[in-house]
């Protein structure tokens, strides 16, 4: 899966990972990097090694280096596993791409992928029923299995509300509730689930860090790494507080900038026809969906701002043309 994993890239690798050992295969799941704490109740620590763990990294490259078959989910660019990106491209094996983002590097030898699809965990549902012959979901998915492919096709549709739910979403969701699972719980264990301090951060956030520029219907917030420090926020907790920028009136574009770890993480939404995956990957060596992308810069904080910041008067006019 791609670093810094949310519930997509978690869910639909546990998901194909665990139909492939009902196959009798054997089976090793590597993140790059750690998980967020919200989706740890997805995750046996046994069965998924993390890269970025210096007593994990001999065994993650010993697993690559004599894997048969290497399947990479919810990304299509191998820079988006950072420094693992090398060693899965020089692994001799064979590798498979389920994917549903935009301009894939076609690494892989075989590619399931496809941008219509709301999220990867819709695609290895798709791809689990095709190979079982379109069998009843019953006799194929387990309960977490199915609990692993909902959590990523809720997160990645924003809970059924945007605009990339389709009837295909909703039936493929329908199939996976009959295996008896707890939907409810599955939504509230990754967004009910968070110690105090992650909503005092997010207040701190919304209150002291939203700026909202109203000329060009955009909203941004910076947190800086001594920021992350002051409230002990791990990885994942900044997750999803981008989206609260578009909650402001007239907003169409959001941007988070984060500091950590000697980079500048960049998360960008938008609703309607304005593209933040063009901006992300023009300027921010990123990319993703139309309305949802993500980029890095090597740049101090403040200059990747002021440099984003002197970007906007070239997509004034595509931004405040959005209805």
């Amino acid at each position: 899966m791609h670093r810094d994993p949310d519930a997509d890239a978690l869910g639909s690798s546990l998901g194909w990972a665990s139909y492939l050992s009902k196959k009798g295969h054997e089976v090793t799941v590597i993140s790059p990097t750690e998980y967020a704490a919200n989706l740890r109740w997805m995750v046996n620590p046994d069965l998924v090694l993390v890269y970025e763990k210096a007593s994990e990294q001999a065994k993650c490259r010993k697993k690559i280096q004599e894997a048969t078959l290497i399947c990479c989910l919810d990304f299509s660019v191998l820079s988006r596993l950072k420094d693992l990106g090398k060693v899965v491209q020089e692994a001799p094996a064979p590798k498979m791409m389920i994917d549903h983002h935009l301009e894939p590097e076609y690494f892989a030898t075989w590619m399931i992928w496809d941008t219509n699809a709301a999220a990867t965990a819709q695609l290895v549902y798709q791809l689990v029923k095709e190979l079982e012959d379109y069998a009843p979901a019953t006799e194929i998915f387990d309960v977490p299995m199915a609990e692993y492919l909902y959590a990523g096709i809720m997160t990645d549709t924003g809970s059924f509300r945007h605009a990339n739910v389709t009837a295909d979403v909703h039936l493929a969701v329908a199939d996976l509730m009959r295996t008896g699972f707890d939907s409810s719980r599955v939504h509230r264990l990754i967004y009910d689930n968070a110690p105090l301090s992650r909503l005092q951060f997010l207040g701190y956030v919304l209150s002291q860090k939203l700026v909202v520029l109203p000329k060009y219907r955009t909203a941004y917030m910076v947190l800086t790494e001594a920021e992350l420090q002051r409230f002990n926020s791990s990885t994942g907790e900044t997750e999803g507080i981008v989206n609260y920028g578009l909650q402001v009136e007239n907003v169409v574009m959001s941007a988070m900038f984060i500091e950590r770890k000697g980079e500048i993480k960049i998360s960008f939404r938008s609703v309607g026809t304005f593209s933040v995956r063009d901006l992300a990957s023009t300027h921010f060596n990123g990319g993703g969906h139309k309305n949802a992308s993500g980029g890095r810069s090597e740049q101090s904080v403040n200059e990747t701002v002021d440099y984003f910041l002197s970007i906007l008067p070239t997509y004034e006019q595509a931004l405040l043309s959005v209805d």
